[in-house]
């Protein structure tokens, strides 16, 4: 038996968001509903934690409108993924490895390996069109996402259940 070293531990891909956006607490909330595996974990862009990742990486921690998806989180390999990139890399996770390689798929697709399906496909999809569209396309939603879905004074408190995969 050939040794391979310490096991790799693959770490969960945390979600940088405007804490005080409405459009963007629904969007954790849409995540928080798909994400079956519990995979994603998430932070205000206000907080502490956030400011600390964007500042490694030279990011503006006051530039609200740019949601972020930190991969590797605290490894060399760290990265952050932006915009519609983060969109996308979000899309393609959901549901929790479902249809992940090498594992059996049940012989009639349940709801959700159906719904993991669509949303990965919507993801496939949008990463053909190019950045500079799609990133266009993300910065109107996020130029009017006050006034259109709501701002609030604080940032929501996750529910009872959820509350561990938040991070700061």
């Amino acid at each position: 038996m050939i040794d391979q070293g310490p096991e790799r531990q693959e770490s969960h891909p945390i979600l940088l968001y405007d804490g005080v956006c409405g459009l963007c607490n629904r969007m954790v909330q849409f995540v928080l509903r798909r994400d079956e595996g519990g995979r994603f974990r998430f932070a205000a862009l206000q907080s502490g934690l956030a400011a600390q990742i964007l500042a490694r990486h030279g990011a503006r921690a006051d530039d609200l409108d740019t949601m972020y998806v930190v991969l590797n989180y605290e490894m060399p390999e760290e990265r952050l993924v932006a915009r519609s990139d983060a969109i996308i890399f979000v899309l393609r996770e959901l549901g929790g490895g479902c249809c992940t390689a090498g594992q059996p798929e049940a012989a009639v697709p349940t709801r959700a390996t159906r719904e993991f399906r669509f949303w990965h496909t919507i993801g496939f999809f949008l990463q053909l069109v190019p950045r500079a569209i799609r990133d266009w396309g993300y910065r109107l939603v996020a130029g009017s996402r006050y006034r259109v879905f709501g701002r609030h004074d604080n940032c929501p408190l996750p529910s009872a259940e959820t509350r561990g995969r938040f991070l700061d």
